[in-house]
């Protein structure tokens, strides 16, 4: 196991250092951030002053190896825009969007699981047709486009839901969460929908196969002998066989939706970290950028832990790389 975990943590040192080298050349590629922070009418004095001060006048390699001797002491750099560590930005912004991805993969599991599950359990009926063709629907919508019809339908024509921004907070370990007040929880009810209908769709998918996999094998015939009832038969060896494969999507589906919940914020203008990245991405801030991306790299690397573990509690005959 220790053994297992060291491979796991080199391959994810590795991983970030590949994404940083990516990063860094990319930006360089696309643009020049001196272009954007400082004005025209400033003069060439004071313009090669902050240059300098930015350390833009480095080479890129040698920009590089000190965001590296930063990083290894905990600093990731100062924000060019706020002129703060870009990693207390990030930190500041991640627990909106944290809490937002959590809430739409709870709508996904909560509304997805049990209507896959009918629809595996009766594949025939019209109303699993109809949830079949309703998963369809919500692969092929596009997000900014259902994220408008709901702001025009529920916000615009009849009132019920706020438009925008995340609504009245509660600060708990010093960060501001909002689904602990109603009013924050009314601001988060459709950017949170918008966010989960393609998990929901997905999560019905991936259940109804599981279920329709799952079914005809020997020990859920064997269960049925036994007299078991039908309700423990679906609920102990039906259900949690189906989940195994479903939650390394779900564990996947939460950094995905953590990294690319972008446009949902932009257009519920949701104060989290995904506005934050394009804000930065539009302004050629490199240390946010970057403390970004190496944020989402190790939550993603997280995650994949998390989800191998959990293998092994729901199917003992899971054995992790190395331990057998």
């Amino acid at each position: 196991m220790i053994g297992w975990l060291l491979r796991r943590l080199a391959q994810a040192i590795l991983v970030v250092l590949l994404m940083t080298m990516i990063v860094f050349v990319g930006l360089h590629a696309i643009g020049n951030p001196v272009d954007i922070l400082i004005g025209q009418d400033v003069d060439q004095v004071e313009r090669a002053r902050i240059i300098a001060e930015l350390g833009l006048d480095q080479p890129l390699w040698r920009q590089y190896l000190g965001f590296l001797n930063g990083a290894l002491h905990g600093n990731l750099g100062n924000s060019f825009v706020y002129n703060v560590p870009a990693i207390e930005l990030i930190f500041q912004r991640l627990p909106a969007t944290l809490e937002l991805a959590v809430a739409a993969l709870l709508l996904a599991v909560l509304l997805g699981v049990p209507l896959g599950l009918y629809a595996g359990l009766y594949p025939d009926s019209w109303f699993s047709k109809s949830i079949m063709a309703g998963s369809i629907v919500g692969f092929s919508l596009p997000t900014f486009w259902v994220g408008l019809m709901l702001i025009m339908t529920f916000s615009v024509s009849l009132g019920l839901l706020p438009a925008s921004g995340r609504g009245d907070t509660v600060q708990v370990l010093g960060s501001q969460w909002s689904f602990l007040t109603a009013n924050g929880l009314k601001h988060m009810l459709l950017p949170a929908i918008n966010l989960s209908l393609f998990k929901i769709s997905l999560v019905i998918r991936l259940t109804r196969a599981g279920v329709r996999e799952v079914l005809p094998l020997d020990f859920v015939k064997f269960a049925r002998a036994k007299g078991l009832s039908p309700l423990r038969v679906i609920g102990v060896h039906v259900l949690r066989n189906t989940m195994i494969p479903l939650v390394t999507v779900l564990g996947l589906e939460l950094g995905s939706t953590i990294a690319f919940a972008v446009v949902t914020e932009s257009i519920f203008s949701w104060p989290g970290a995904g506005k934050l990245i394009l804000d930065s991405i539009n302004a050629l801030d490199r240390p946010v950028i970057v403390s970004y991306l190496v944020v989402v790299v190790c939550l993603f690397v997280t995650l994949n832990l998390i989800v191998d573990i959990l293998y092994k509690v729901l199917d003992p005959r899971v054995r992790l790389e190395g331990a057998a």
